[in-house]
């Protein structure tokens, strides 16, 4: 919970570079503009994220469109160095996952569903909860101090339905933060204007100027967050009143996970503190 200053630690762990800004960029800007303190996690180094780079070259590339991310808002990006599509949920792996998590002491952890089209998404999502737990255990990874308090988990929005849907508890309206996100998604240029295009046969969209690549990713990206905002309209009202919950157009949902500390209405309240009603 927020340490004697009031400030949160927020810890975000996606798959590859530029997961946690597609999933939770817009909240990320709320929390960091607050002066709490926010790290972002690429699981994977993005090695093979392109269609004709790759590498050390591309590895490289990546991580350096993560620090111009991160630095958009002020933020933390460490990325781990293991190859993209070799991630598994095993012992080894588990054990750079309790010492980061131990190592940042976060209240709140975000990740992906176990359940998701990409085996990083899933075994990031299952070392997560493998970690919830034993962070807590001292005679587990002795030489890195155990954390006294199970961190609270929560997952990243999906539309996977199988097994079970994702029904999110807390949704954040990102309106005044929105331009933010764009900028952070815009500095990865190898992904959404190179590889992501290719991999989707659009790669003749893309426009060749600056802004007008700008331009052309905000329109295509914010309609995941404008579908968001619309999907749980109901959940936006309920947690900031009628008149502010039907005002959001675009809006990240977050759903608690039954590892690590519940989150409860009350932990929501003090883990996302600008969610409020009027």
């Amino acid at each position: 919970m927020p340490d004697a200053s009031g400030k949160l630690r927020i810890l975000a762990i996606g798959a590859h570079p530029d997961d946690c800004e597609i999933k939770v960029g817009g909240t990320a800007a709320l929390w960091a503009a607050a002066g709490h303190s926010v790290k972002f996690v690429s699981a994977t180094n993005g090695g093979t994220g392109h269609h004709e780079i790759g590498g050390i070259e591309l590895v490289r590339r990546r991580l350096e469109e993560a620090r111009r991310a991160a630095a958009v808002l002020g933020i933390e990006y460490e990325v781990m160095d293991f190859t993209n599509g070799e991630l598994e949920a095993t012992l080894f792996h588990r054990k750079f996952f309790i010492k980061l998590i131990r190592q940042f002491n976060p209240d709140l952890i975000l990740t992906h569903r176990p359940n998701d089209y990409h085996p990083d998404h899933r075994y990031t999502s299952q070392l997560v909860q493998d970690s919830a737990y034993v962070v807590t255990v001292p005679n587990n990874m002795p030489t890195v101090k155990a954390l006294r308090h199970n961190p609270t988990i929560a997952y990243l929005s999906d539309n996977f339905q199988k097994p079970i849907p994702f029904q999110p508890d807390v949704v954040v309206g990102i309106d005044h933060v929105l331009e933010k996100k764009v900028d952070m998604l815009h500095c990865h240029t190898s992904q959404f204007y190179e590889w992501i295009p290719w991999n989707q046969s659009v790669e003749n969209e893309v426009p060749s100027g600056e802004a007008e690549r700008r331009a052309w990713l905000r329109e295509r990206r914010i309609k995941a967050d404008e579908k968001c905002a619309e999907q749980y309209r109901g959940k936006l009202i309920e947690l900031y009143g009628p008149e502010q919950g039907r005002a959001f157009k675009y809006a990240e949902a977050f759903e608690g996970c039954e590892y690590g500390s519940p989150l409860t209405p009350e932990k929501a309240r003090l883990l996302f503190p600008f969610v409020k009603g009027k």
